[in-house]
Parts: C-alpha cells; structure tokens; sequence
C-alpha cells in the first residue's frame, strides 16, 4: 500500500488530516478483515517550496522539515494514526531516483535539457501511451509544440501539457547531491516513484491520495514506474475528497486554514476531529464548521457514554439474552464497512444497535456484556474512537 505524505515546508492542516484518515481507516479494515498490509508513506523534503520557505524562516530546509514532521507525527498520535511500516524520506532514495532516470534516458523517455544555465532531465509524456489514463486525460489536445515545466509544481489544477522536470542540476550551491548523472537534486515528479520502488518493488496492489493527487502527480508517478518496467504500477487507486471550511476551500488569504492545535485549542479531542474527518463518504467533499464538530462530537460523547455504562453492568445472570444482537455489531458494521467504506451508516447502525442494548441493559447476561466489549473492541481496531 502506497499512500502520499507531506511535504513538509509546512505544517499539515486538518484537510490533509482528512486523506490520512481515510487511508488509516482503510488499512486498519484491510487488517481487520485479516489482511497483512505492508505501507509506505512519502515524505517531501526536497522540492522548490522548501528552498523558498526555509529561507524565508531563515533555516536550513533540514531545520525546516525535520520540525514540521515532528508536528506531523505528534498529530497522528493524537488522531490515533497508525505509523506505516515505511516513512520514507526523498532526500534518502536520491539514489534511486538516479536509477530511474537514467533507464528513462537510456530508453528515450527522458532526455537532457538546459535551462537557465542548468543541466535538468525533463519526461516527454508523448513517449508512455498510457499517459494520464487516472485523470482519463484527452492526449489528443496535447501540444504540437514541444514545451517544457520546469518547477516542481504550479498552483490551481489545469494540466502541464507538457514535458515534466525530473532532474534538477545544480552546479552551484544549494540543495545539491553529488551522483553519478552530476550535481542536483530529484524532482517533486520522480520522488515518490522513487520511494516506492526502491522499497515495495515496482508492483503495489493499492495507491492512495487525495482527489488533487490525480491531477498530475499520481499519473507522473505511475508513468514513470510504468515506463521503466513495462508492467502495471497500482492495481487499485483511491483518492480522499477534499476538506470546505464554511463552504469556502481553504486558504491562507482567506484566513480559514486550521491546524490541528487549533482544533484542539476549541476544546477538541482528537477523538472528536478523528470521528468528524471519517463520519461521511471519503470520495465526496466534506463541510467543517465549528457547529458541525460541535454536533457530531455530542454524537460521539453520547455514544461513549451509553457504551461506558453498558460495560459497568453487574449483570443477575451469567447466560446470553441477546446473543443475536450482540453479534450484529459485527455483522452490521462489516455489511457497511464493505460497500466502500461507508463509516457514517456503520456508524450509525452501531450507534443504534448499542442504543437498543442500552435500553434493554436490565435484563442483559454477563455473557452479552461479554460479548459486547469483545465485539466492540474488534471494531474500534479501525474506528479508534470507542474507549
């Protein structure tokens, strides 16, 4: 499993917490349904935005990433993200990175091109005929003439019709490393290619991001994987819909891009946040507003108390008088879980089974109280938010 992380000029909001979520609740299901799961996740340390900020703050860009992906880390504590087998940093697989684009050149995929004094290798997307098949792109509108992107990134979510950088040179200093195809550093474009193949192979059977992964980054990783084995990347992609504050996509301008700490500062749990970012379908954009977590965090708080005080009984009886819902936590919750990942209606069918055991918790067996703490307990391997 593949899944992209930060890029760590910057500390992480609560929209990208969201795609993280997502992707922690689909693992903790894979694991639940008894899946083994092997992730990466990539860490952005190395790219244009970096440069410019830890200049702007006056640091090294090591000084920079390392504190923002300390934050980062702490924050998946708090929402009970679980840590993926592999945190991969891209200024470690520079080395593969080197790999790639040299078999790229070598093949004729990629070539050599210098741009403002510079020596950058650059992916010619008319050479790989599958080439932007995720975002279902129209390659017949693609440019004639030859042009060419040469930064890591550009805002907003239109195509770069055209060449891609993978290389950036680097004969003076900065953020260099010294390789075998000269001085430089690796492009946003090819880091995660890099990552994952050094570390998973050039085969995953899931790839995950958010919904703005797939315009451009996604189809770049994929193409240049693709492109130096000839066999398929992903077998499955999953993509997180976005994050509204008050209806409006956040923004710095706007002044609505919260962090987890300002969530917390509220008075907040990181139960509460982890429930809000889950509770709906994860492909559809979600709505935050103060309200909205104010409303379901009361729903989350209502839950927890009728389980806390059903776990308190001291049940009469030692035998099962609801074996049959009991054992509907399970069946219900997995029902739900398997028509992609619908937490909310999951959710919601807990919530009223454990209502209608709550209200029968008079006449409830010391075997039901049981068997609701163990069932509960198998589903909070993947909610995390029930005790």
């Amino acid at each position: 499993m593949y899944t992209c992380g930060p890029s760590t000029y910057q500390q992480a909001h609560i929209g990208n917490y969201r795609t993280f979520l997502f992707e922690d609740v689909f693992q903790r299901y894979l694991e639940f349904l008894g899946y083994k799961v092997e992730r990466i996740m990539t860490l952005t340390d190395v790219e244009d935005k970096a440069i410019s900020q830890a200049a702007k703050d006056n640091v090294t860009v090591e000084e920079l990433t390392a504190r923002n992906e300390e934050v980062f880390f702490k924050d998946f504590n708090l929402l009970k993200i679980k840590r993926p087998d592999y945190s991969i940093h891209a200024s470690k697989t520079v080395d593969q990175a080197v790999k790639l684009i040299s078999r790229l050149i070598e093949d004729g995929i990629a070539y050599w091109y210098v741009y403002k004094g510079e020596r950058n290798a650059y992916f010619d997307p008319l050479k790989f005929e599958r080439f932007g098949k995720l975002a279902h792109l129209d390659m017949s509108k693609w440019p004639k003439k030859r042009r060419r992107f040469h930064k890591d990134t550009y805002p907003g979510t239109p195509w770069n019709l055209g060449d891609f950088v993978l290389w950036h040179g680097c004969s003076q200093e900065g953020l260099c490393f010294d390789t075998a195809i000269g001085k430089g550093r690796p492009a946003w474009n090819i880091q995660d290619a890099a990552i994952v193949t050094k570390h998973l192979g050039f085969s995953v059977d899931v790839a995950c991001g958010g919904i703005d992964n797939i315009v451009r980054h996604h189809d770049y990783t994929l193409a240049v994987a693709e492109s130096v084995s000839g066999g398929q990347f992903s077998r499955y992609w999953l993509h997180g819909g976005h994050l509204f504050i008050d209806g409006k996509k956040m923004s710095k301008s706007k002044g609505n891009v919260y962090c987890i700490n300002d969530v917390v500062a509220k008075g907040f749990s990181g139960a509460h946040l982890r429930f809000f970012l889950i509770y709906g379908d994860y492909r559809k954009k979600l709505n935050f507003t103060w309200q909205k977590l104010s409303e379901t965090s009361r729903r989350l708080d209502c839950f927890r108390a009728m389980v806390n005080e059903l776990l308190e009984i001291k049940p009469k009886s030692q035998l099962a008088n609801q074996e049959t819902l009991c054992s509907k936590l399970i069946s219900d919750f997995t029902r739900y879980m398997d028509d992609d990942l619908n937490v909310k209606t999951a959710f919601n069918c807990l919530y009223e089974n454990i209502s209608k055991l709550y209200r029968k918790r008079q006449i409830l067996g010391a075997e039901d109280i049981k068997n609701v703490e163990e069932n509960l307990g198998r589903i909070n391997t993947v909610l995390q938010f029930i005790f």
